[in-house]
Protein backbone atom coordinates (compact mmCIF):
# COMPACT_ATOMS: atom_id res chain seq x y z
CA UNK A 1 0.00 0.00 0.00
CA UNK A 2 1.27 3.50 -0.86
CA UNK A 3 1.32 6.64 1.26
CA UNK A 4 -1.70 8.94 0.84
CA UNK A 5 0.62 11.94 0.36
CA UNK A 6 3.42 10.46 -1.79
CA UNK A 7 4.38 7.29 -3.67
CA UNK A 8 6.50 5.76 -0.89
CA UNK A 9 5.31 2.56 0.82
CA UNK A 10 3.01 3.23 3.78
CA UNK A 11 4.22 2.03 7.17
CA UNK A 12 1.40 3.51 9.27
CA UNK A 13 -2.18 2.40 8.66
CA UNK A 14 -4.87 4.04 10.76
CA UNK A 15 -8.61 3.30 10.57
CA UNK A 16 -11.15 5.54 12.33
CA UNK A 17 -14.90 4.91 12.41
CA UNK A 18 -17.05 7.88 13.29
CA UNK A 19 -20.82 8.04 12.88
CA UNK A 20 -20.68 4.79 10.92
CA UNK A 21 -18.24 6.21 8.35
CA UNK A 22 -14.85 4.52 8.00
CA UNK A 23 -11.80 6.75 7.38
CA UNK A 24 -8.49 5.13 6.47
CA UNK A 25 -5.11 6.89 6.60
CA UNK A 26 -1.96 5.36 5.11
CA UNK A 27 1.32 7.24 5.63
CA UNK A 28 4.99 6.65 4.91
CA UNK A 29 7.49 7.04 7.74
CA UNK A 30 8.31 10.65 6.82
CA UNK A 31 4.68 11.85 6.68
CA UNK A 32 3.82 9.89 9.84
CA UNK A 33 6.57 11.83 11.65
CA UNK A 34 5.19 15.12 10.31
CA UNK A 35 1.71 14.15 11.56
CA UNK A 36 3.18 13.32 14.99
CA UNK A 37 2.23 9.65 14.82
CA UNK A 38 5.83 8.41 14.90
CA UNK A 39 8.33 10.24 17.15
CA UNK A 40 11.03 12.05 15.24
CA UNK A 41 14.54 10.62 15.09
CA UNK A 42 17.41 11.95 17.13
CA UNK A 43 17.52 13.59 20.53
CA UNK A 44 14.77 16.10 21.08
CA UNK A 45 15.42 19.22 23.07
CA UNK A 46 14.46 18.63 26.69
CA UNK A 47 12.05 21.58 26.73
CA UNK A 48 10.09 20.06 23.81
CA UNK A 49 9.84 16.71 25.61
CA UNK A 50 8.70 18.42 28.82
CA UNK A 51 6.11 20.46 26.92
CA UNK A 52 4.69 17.32 25.35
CA UNK A 53 4.57 15.63 28.76
CA UNK A 54 2.79 18.59 30.40
CA UNK A 55 0.25 18.81 27.56
CA UNK A 56 -0.49 15.09 27.80
CA UNK A 57 -1.01 15.35 31.57
CA UNK A 58 -3.46 18.25 31.15
CA UNK A 59 -5.43 16.21 28.61
CA UNK A 60 -5.58 13.25 31.01
CA UNK A 61 -6.82 15.51 33.83
CA UNK A 62 -9.56 16.96 31.58
CA UNK A 63 -10.69 13.47 30.62
CA UNK A 64 -10.80 12.42 34.27
CA UNK A 65 -12.76 15.54 35.20
CA UNK A 66 -15.28 14.85 32.44
CA UNK A 67 -15.69 11.24 33.54
CA UNK A 68 -16.32 12.35 37.14
CA UNK A 69 -19.04 14.74 36.02
CA UNK A 70 -22.27 13.16 37.17
CA UNK A 71 -25.93 13.28 36.27
CA UNK A 72 -27.64 16.19 38.04
CA UNK A 73 -30.81 14.10 38.47
CA UNK A 74 -29.52 10.82 39.93
CA UNK A 75 -25.81 11.55 40.58
CA UNK A 76 -24.54 8.66 38.43
CA UNK A 77 -21.02 9.16 37.03
CA UNK A 78 -19.89 7.74 33.71
CA UNK A 79 -17.29 5.65 35.54
CA UNK A 80 -20.04 4.12 37.66
CA UNK A 81 -22.12 3.48 34.52
CA UNK A 82 -19.16 1.60 32.98
CA UNK A 83 -18.97 -0.56 36.10
CA UNK A 84 -22.71 -1.29 36.41
CA UNK A 85 -23.69 -1.20 32.74
CA UNK A 86 -26.94 0.60 33.58
CA UNK A 87 -27.92 4.24 33.40
CA UNK A 88 -29.72 5.70 36.40
CA UNK A 89 -32.43 7.85 34.78
CA UNK A 90 -33.57 9.37 31.45
CA UNK A 91 -31.46 12.50 32.06
CA UNK A 92 -28.31 10.32 31.98
CA UNK A 93 -28.80 9.84 28.23
CA UNK A 94 -28.47 13.60 27.71
CA UNK A 95 -25.63 14.10 30.20
CA UNK A 96 -23.51 11.25 28.82
CA UNK A 97 -24.52 11.76 25.16
CA UNK A 98 -20.95 12.28 23.92
CA UNK A 99 -19.57 9.20 25.68
CA UNK A 100 -22.54 6.98 24.83
CA UNK A 101 -22.46 7.84 21.11
CA UNK A 102 -19.31 5.86 20.37
CA UNK A 103 -20.36 3.04 22.67
CA UNK A 104 -23.74 2.69 20.95
CA UNK A 105 -22.10 2.85 17.53
CA UNK A 106 -19.75 -0.01 18.39
CA UNK A 107 -22.57 -2.05 19.91
CA UNK A 108 -24.88 -1.60 16.92
CA UNK A 109 -22.23 -2.02 14.20
CA UNK A 110 -22.20 1.64 13.21
CA UNK A 111 -25.88 2.38 13.92
CA UNK A 112 -26.46 5.61 15.79
CA UNK A 113 -30.10 5.22 16.79
CA UNK A 114 -32.44 2.40 17.68
CA UNK A 115 -34.46 0.99 14.76
CA UNK A 116 -36.47 -1.52 16.77
CA UNK A 117 -38.00 -4.81 15.79
CA UNK A 118 -41.21 -5.37 13.86
CA UNK A 119 -43.57 -8.19 14.85
CA UNK A 120 -43.85 -10.65 11.95
CA UNK A 121 -47.65 -10.57 11.88
CA UNK A 122 -47.63 -6.76 11.56
CA UNK A 123 -44.53 -6.44 9.40
CA UNK A 124 -46.32 -5.65 6.13
CA UNK A 125 -48.57 -2.95 7.51
CA UNK A 126 -45.76 -1.28 9.46
CA UNK A 127 -43.50 -1.34 6.39
CA UNK A 128 -46.34 0.20 4.38
CA UNK A 129 -46.83 2.93 7.02
CA UNK A 130 -43.12 3.71 7.03
CA UNK A 131 -43.11 3.88 3.22
CA UNK A 132 -46.06 6.29 3.29
CA UNK A 133 -44.29 8.49 5.87
CA UNK A 134 -41.05 8.46 3.87
CA UNK A 135 -42.84 9.33 0.62
CA UNK A 136 -44.75 12.15 2.34
CA UNK A 137 -41.47 13.66 3.59
CA UNK A 138 -39.91 13.33 0.13
CA UNK A 139 -43.01 14.96 -1.38
CA UNK A 140 -42.72 17.93 1.00
CA UNK A 141 -39.02 18.28 0.16
CA UNK A 142 -39.69 18.10 -3.57
CA UNK A 143 -42.41 20.77 -3.35
CA UNK A 144 -40.22 23.10 -1.28
CA UNK A 145 -37.37 22.58 -3.79
CA UNK A 146 -39.83 23.30 -6.62
CA UNK A 147 -39.24 19.89 -8.23
CA UNK A 148 -42.80 19.52 -9.43
CA UNK A 149 -42.27 16.53 -11.73
CA UNK A 150 -40.69 14.55 -8.88
CA UNK A 151 -43.49 15.75 -6.58
CA UNK A 152 -46.12 14.44 -9.03
CA UNK A 153 -44.42 11.02 -9.14
CA UNK A 154 -44.29 10.88 -5.35
CA UNK A 155 -47.94 11.97 -5.08
CA UNK A 156 -48.97 9.12 -7.43
CA UNK A 157 -46.94 6.60 -5.41
CA UNK A 158 -48.55 7.86 -2.19
CA UNK A 159 -52.05 7.59 -3.64
CA UNK A 160 -51.35 4.03 -4.78
CA UNK A 161 -50.07 3.02 -1.35
CA UNK A 162 -52.96 4.69 0.48
CA UNK A 163 -55.50 2.89 -1.71
CA UNK A 164 -53.93 -0.52 -1.03
CA UNK A 165 -55.42 -2.64 1.70
CA UNK A 166 -52.96 -3.16 4.58
CA UNK A 167 -52.97 -6.97 4.29
CA UNK A 168 -52.89 -7.06 0.47
CA UNK A 169 -49.35 -7.22 -0.89
CA UNK A 170 -50.40 -7.69 -4.56
CA UNK A 171 -51.72 -4.13 -5.06
CA UNK A 172 -55.13 -2.37 -5.26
Amino acid sequence: MKCDRCDKPAVVHEVNVKHGVKHEIHLCEEHAREAGIIPSLGPEPINQMLTQFVVSQKTKKRKRAKSKKGCPECGLTFTRFRQKGLLGCPVCYEVFDAQLGGLIERTHNGGTHHAGKIPQRAGGSIDRQRMIQRLAKELDSAISAEQYERAAELRDQLQTLELEKPGNQDGP
